[in-house]
Order: C-alpha cells, then sequence, then structure tokens
C-alpha cells in the first residue's frame, strides 16, 4: 500500500513538473520569437539607416550580431534543455537536511529547471555539487562541496525513478550500489553505434572521479567495461557546467583512433556540451610538425607487424616507446646544450667586440633557462645589435674625424678637398660596411642551427639504432620544419613511421620551445595505456596544461613490455610541476555479462575483475577445419545473434592479415562492414574489425576468431567487447 502510495503521489509531482515545463517552453518559444524579430528589424532599419556607409554597417554588425545572438543561443540552448527534460524531466530523488533545518526533496535530472522569479530549483542538474548526495548511495551522514566550502548534510532517503515520455514507469528505493534493479535494467539493454551518456547510473566510485578537484592530474586505471571512458566525458561535462569561465574552449580529448572519436562524439552534445576539440595523437603531432597532408606509418601498423611476428618492428615500437628512449633524448639534447655552437668571440677589425666568455656567459647564465635554439636565437639578435653597435660607433669616429678635418680647413681649400674628403669617406664607409658584413658572416656560420630532423638522425645513429629504422626520418620532413618553399613530394614520406613523430616533436620542444596556439586548460587522455613517457612529456610541455583526466586499462596494451605503463608512473612525468597526481584503481565491469567476464579473466595474470552480478549466455566455442566449415559455423552464430534481437554485431580477428583471409567469404554470405582502416566509421550493425581498433568499443554480440597464436591480454581486449554474447572459433586451417 505504501508504494502505491509513494507512486501516486510521485506521479502527481511528474505531472505538476510537465505542466511547469509545458509554459517555460511556450514562454522561452515567444522570447525567441522576439529576439528574432528585434535581430530583423534592427538590421533592416540599420541597413537603410547607413545604406551608404559600409563601414558603419560592419561596425553594427560585429556587435549587434555578438549581443543579440548570444541572447538567441541562451534561449535556444535552454529551449533545448527543457524539450528533452519533457521527455524524462529527471531520475533521481533525495530527501535530505542540513544541520538541524527541515528536511526538503530534491529532484535530480540531466538538465537543471529554476524559474525566473525563484532562487528554489525545481529540478537540480546532476552536475551541480549538491546533486552529488543523489550519487553517494549510503544513507546517513554525507557531505558535498559547493564554491563556499564543503557542507554536511543527513540523507534520509534516496529514491530512483523511471519516467519514459513523460510517463512514470517506476520508483525504487535504492543504495546504489552495484545490485541496482535501474542499473540492471540499463545494462541489460542493446548497445548502439556510440556510446551513451550514464547520468542516471553513476555510480559511487566514478562519481568522485567525475566531481574530483579541478586542479590535479586525474588518473584512472580501470578493468574493461567500468566507464572509464564515459566518466572521462561526463567529468568534463562537470568542469565545463562548474567552471566554465575556466575551462570554456579550452577542453582537449585525445583518443586512439577517428573510429574511437567518432564513437564517443554524440555522449558530450546530450549532456549539454560541444565545441570540445578531440585528436589523436598522431594527429596532434603532424599538425605541429607541419605534415598533416602526410602519410605516416601509423600507430596501427606498427601493431599489426608486431602481432605478425616482424621482430624489427616490435623492437623499435618497444624501445621508441620505453624510458630508455627518454632518457637518450634527454641526454642528447643535454649533450646539444654544452656542445652544439663552437663559440667564437665577435671580432670587428681584428679588435674583439664581444669575448668568447661573455658570449658563453649568455648561453650558460643570463639566458640558460630558454630552450637551446630559442637561446640561441636571442643571443644572436644581440650579438648582432653588438655589431650595430661597433657600425654606429665607427661611422661616428669617421664622422668625427671628417668634421674635424673640415673644421680646420679655409673656405677655399674646402672647396678644393671637397670631392677627395667624399670620396675618401665613401671608401671608409665601405670598409666598414665590409666588416660589418665579415662579422655577420663568421657569426652566421657557427651559430646557424640544422634541420631539427638531421639533428634526429645523428642522435639516433650515434646511439647504434639500426639504419633501416632511420629510414622513417626523410627530406621531406626536413624541408617541412624548415617551411621550405619547394612542392612537397608526398611520396617521399612513405617511410615515415608513427614511433618518429613523438621523438621529433619531443626535440623540437626542448630545443625550439615550441607551444600549441590555443589555450589548453584541460585535456582528457584515453587508452592512455598506449603512451610513452616521451608522449605524456610533450603534452605537458607544449600546452602548459595543469589539469588532466588521464583514463586507461594497463591490461589492454596491445603490444606488452616488461615495464608498467607510463601512464602509472606519471609523478615522474610532473615531479617538477607541482601539481597533485591522484590515482583511481576501478576493478568493477559492468558491460559484460558474469559468463563473459569469467571468461575474459582467464587470460590475466593480474588482479581479476570483478563483474557485475548480470547473468547471460554461456560462451560458445567452436574449432572448423575448413573455410567452408569456418563461414558456416561463423553466419550460424550471427544468426543466432540476431534472432536474440542483437543488431551490432562484432567478429574480431587478431588483425588485418587474418580479416582480410576471410573478409570476401564472409561477404559472400551476409551484408557485413569490413571497418580494417581507421578513416571509416562505424555507424552499427554487423563489422568485421581488427582487435586493435575494436578497442574502447562496445558490440551486443562478439564473435572472436582464433587464427593463429593470440596473446593473452590481446584475447582479453576481444573477449571483452561483448555486452550480451561471445562465441570463439578456432580456425584450424
Amino acid at each position: 500500500m505504501d508504494k502505491q502510495v509513494d507512486f501516486l503521489r510521485e506521479e502527481n509531482k511528474l505531472n505538476e513538473i510537465l505542466d511547469i515545463l509545458n509554459k517555460e517552453i511556450l514562454n522561452y518559444v515567444e522570447k525567441r520569437k522576439g529576439v528574432t524579430k528585434y535581430i530583423l528589424d534592427s538590421r533592416k532599419k540599420y541597413i537603410e539607416e547607413y545604406k551608404d556607409d559600409d563601414d558603419q554597417v560592419i561596425d553594427y554588425f560585429d556587435h549587434e550580431n555578438y549581443v543579440q545572438e548570444e541572447s538567441y543561443r541562451t534561449i535556444d540552448k535552454r529551449l533545448m534543455e527543457y524539450t528533452k527534460l519533457k521527455e524524462a524531466p529527471y531520475f533521481g530523488k533525495v530527501t535530505f537536511k542540513e544541520n538541524e533545518d527541515v528536511p526538503e526533496d530534491m529532484y535530480v535530472g540531466r538538465y537543471g529547471l529554476t524559474l525566473e522569479d525563484s532562487y528554489e530549483p525545481l529540478i537540480v542538474d546532476w552536475r551541480a555539487p549538491i546533486a552529488a548526495l543523489f550519487y553517494k548511495g549510503a544513507l546517513g551522514k554525507a557531505s558535498y562541496n559547493p564554491p563556499m566550502g564543503e557542507i554536511d548534510a543527513d540523507i534520509l532517503s534516496r529514491k530512483q525513478l523511471i519516467v519514459k515520455k513523460g510517463e512514470l514507469k517506476g520508483v525504487f528505493d535504492s543504495a546504489l550500489d552495484v545490485k541496482d534493479e535501474i542499473l540492471q535494467m540499463v545494462l541489460t539493454e542493446n548497445s548502439s553505434d556510440k556510446l551513451k551518456d550514464i547520468v542516471m547510473t553513476i555510480q559511487r566510485e566514478q562519481d568522485e572521479i567525475i566531481r574530483e578537484d579541478r586542479n590535479k592530474v586525474v588518473v584512472v586505471n580501470g578493468v574493461a567495461g567500468s566507464g572509464k571512458t564515459t566518466i572521462a566525458l561526463h567529468r568534463i561535462s562537470y568542469l565545463l557546467y562548474n567552471f566554465r569561465k575556466q575551462f570554456g574552449d579550452k577542453v582537449l580529448i585525445f583518443g586512439p583512433n577517428d573510429i574511437f572519436m567518432d564513437y564517443i562524439a554524440q555522449v558530450l552534445p546530450t549532456l549539454g556540451e560541444g565545441n570540445i576539440k578531440q585528436s589523436t595523437f598522431e594527429n596532434f603531432a603532424k599538425k605541429e610538425l607541419g605534415l598533416e597532408n602526410i602519410k605516416v606509418k601509423t600507430f596501427g601498423s606498427y601493431i599489426e607487424d608486431a602481432m605478425n611476428g616482424n621482430e624489427t618492428a616490435l623492437e623499435e615500437y618497444k624501445y621508441k616507446s620505453s624510458k630508455e628512449f627518454l632518457e637518450l633524448l634527454n641526454s642528447s639534447i643535454q649533450a646539444l646544450d654544452k656542445e652544439y655552437f663552437e663559440i667564437q668571440a665577435i671580432k670587428f677589425k681584428n679588435t674583439e667586440i664581444v669575448s668568447t666568455k661573455e658570449i658563453e656567459e649568455l648561453f650558460t647564465v643570463h639566458y640558460k633557462d630558454m630552450p637551446l635554439f630559442r637561446r640561441s636565437e636571442k643571443i644572436k639578435r644581440i650579438l648582432i645589435v653588438k655589431i650595430k653597435d661597433k657600425r654606429d660607433e665607427e661611422v661616428y669616429k669617421l664622422n668625427a674625424e671628417i668634421k674635424e678635418k673640415t673644421d680646420n680647413l679655409s673656405k677655399d681649400e674646402l672647396e678644393m678637398e671637397k670631392s677627395n674628403i667624399e670620396y675618401m669617406k665613401r671608401i671608409k664607409i665601405r670598409e666598414i660596411i665590409r666588416e660589418v658584413i665579415i662579422c655577420r658572416n663568421e657569426l652566421d656560420a657557427w651559430i646557424k642551427i640544422e634541420p631539427m630532423i638531421d639533428i634526429y638522425k645523428k642522435m639516433v645513429n650515434s646511439k647504434g639504432i639500426k639504419e633501416d629504422t632511420l629510414d622513417n626520418v626523410d627530406n621531406i620532413i626536413l624541408r617541412t620544419i624548415l617551411n621550405d618553399n619547394n612542392e612537397v613530394l608526398k611520396e617521399e614520406a612513405n617511410n615515415l613511421g608513427y614511433m618518429d613523430l613523438a621523438g621529433m616533436l619531443y626535440f623540437m620542444v626542448k630545443l625550439q620551445g615550441i607551444k600549441v596556439k590555443d589555450e589548453i586548460k584541460h585535456i582528457v587522455i584515453d587508452e592512455a595505456q598506449d603512451y610513452s613517457f616521451i608522449q605524456f612529456e610533450i603534452i605537458k610541455e607544449i600546452t602548459g596544461c595543469k589539469s588532466y583526466t588521464i583514463v586507461g586499462d594497463s591490461n589492454q596494451r596491445l603490444i606488452t613490455t616488461s615495464k608498467e605503463p607510463a601512464m602509472l608512473h606519471l609523478d615522474e612525468v610532473f615531479k617538477d610541476s607541482n601539481i597533485e597526481i591522484k590515482k583511481y584503481e576501478l576493478n568493477k565491469s559492468y558491460r559484460s555479462t558474469q559468463e563473459i567476464m569469467e571468461y575474459a579473466n582467464q587470460f590475466l595474470n593480474e588482479e581479476k575483475i570483478i563483474p557485475l552480478v548480470r547473468s547471460g549466455e554461456p560462451v560458445i566455442q567452436e574449432e572448423t577445419s575448413s573455410e567452408e566449415d569456418f563461414v558456416n559455423t561463423l553466419i550460424s552464430i550471427i544468426e543466432d545473434y540476431e534472432e536474440d534481437g542483437y543488431e551490432n554485431i562484432a567478429v574480431i580477428f587478431k588483425g588485418k592479415k587474418e580479416l582480410n583471409k576471410f573478409a570476401h567469404l564472409i561477404k559472400e554470405r551476409i551484408n557485413i562492414q569490413n571497418l580494417d582502416n581507421e578513416d571509416i566509421l562505424y555507424k552499427g550493425g554487423k563489422v568485421l574489425i581488427p582487435a586493435y581498433l575494436a578497442k574502447g568499443l562496445e558490440f551486443d554480440g562478439v564473435i572472436v576468431v582464433e587464427n593463429g597464436e593470440i596473446q593473452p591480454l590481446v584475447k582479453y581486449i576481444m573477449c571483452t567487447r561483448a555486452l550480451h554474447r561471445l562465441s570463439i572459433i578456432k580456425d584450424l586451417i
């Protein structure tokens, strides 16, 4: 009976809120009409008034556009939010009290709702500090952190409400733990071609990360399906909601590939945020190096080579992503700092005007904190000024000598000697200019800078790295870095490798001190387990950013090494930055069924994943001995998945080589997309995909093709892409 009364009470409350929303929507529609009419009328009047003065019209539009269109955008955004709220105004209710105050109810929704003449919100935005009480889970003593400081509260009750299309479907008392009925219901839904937001089902440990202090490096090492990516995106939304002036359009997301970036693209708009910069590290590095239109050997190509037993590629990848390689770059930079320039004194007419000691002091004392090549340019400008000063001094002395001589001549003598004096002056001036040119040439000879690519190649050569790996850095990069105007021949860059991009960019950051043009205030790095120390150092130095959300899974490295991922040791990267690093471990997986996670756990040597107690079908394991048998078995499993209502199905191969072996045979039988290139976007449905491109994605059903030996962690990645169904086909051909 109590539940029925409670349901009716919440139903009445919902109807009340929906009535208010309808009125607010009509109100904002009228506001939008008013602003639109004002803009159109004002433009018409102003253009007519100043039709003969283009400058006045331009000035008007510059100002008026900004003022009125900002107003229009604000109204339009509010309309969008209220329209979405009509479908489901809120999903949670918390009854709490502060100190000895009267208990109050708070409804939590995707967006907030506060009437213009009121300070009390009818619906609290999930990103608001006080909304943290809903995500705390347990009843009793709790706290939240508004700008004025921490406030204690006593949570008396907590409810989750299911509202669909403006209709109340259910009311649940919940402690918001992994047995939560709502969470179970959401997780059993089918996947889509895009990642979804989780505002309704954020767990306590996830909410703690989302609301973590903005001035930290937040590192999340989470198992497959723990919600790492979604947490990172919700953290962006939380930061922008609460600190928009600080972060504004200054957020940058790094993702592993374009498929993944497109996959997550819809989450932020559903949370009310847009215009977030996104890039892969490869594209970011190419842009900073000026190589946007140059095709390079991609990260995926290295993975393919390594998986196919290419020992040279494997060793190159391991070494150039290691801490040892970073130490090599740093020791080379230190050596360059001491030895690169063979300092020579500046002489004018064989008279020393700047000594080697003075120049050394400029390098080692006065400008020692500047990057070497920026320092050298600065010092070169100083020395050129010294040469000019000496030139001016010589010209002054010459003029003084001539004046003294002419002052001692009579008028008639001056008339007779005038031509000789002018001739002598020109000769002396030429001698001075000649000496200036000699000085400048001598200065240019020892303070010149080689192309960065040559420096990089010499460094690698000097350390005995195999010559065939050096072909990755060729003349096209040299010309591009120098901003040469010669025509760029793209075919010359065919051997450029992803692993060299980081090394070259690191040299440019450390030696030239380059910085990104756009200000960046917060950076998200996803799939961070594949980032090297060098990449983290580059991102830190080139952006100057002090706020990060870094997420990854140490178990999901496609190429395993004997060392732990750099993301677990970022205290070494930020040791001199005075930035706090906060680490989180997430061991609960919310993605896959218990059967799938128990199967995947066998491929981990470290701590096993704790799966959410959500049962499903057993993992199917099949063996085939011919191409026909393989294709028939595969088609049969896909049909079985589709009969169960699953649409998004992935057939995951170890790499492209294995995929291409069977792709044509499979596509002859069924309509299926071949997702073997980073430029192809996933639009849902059935796909054939290599393991390294599947990382980070999720599908209703997965079929893992075992063709040859697969590393345990790679197989773990392949299996944990599945939400509901997993099958293994061992190809024994």
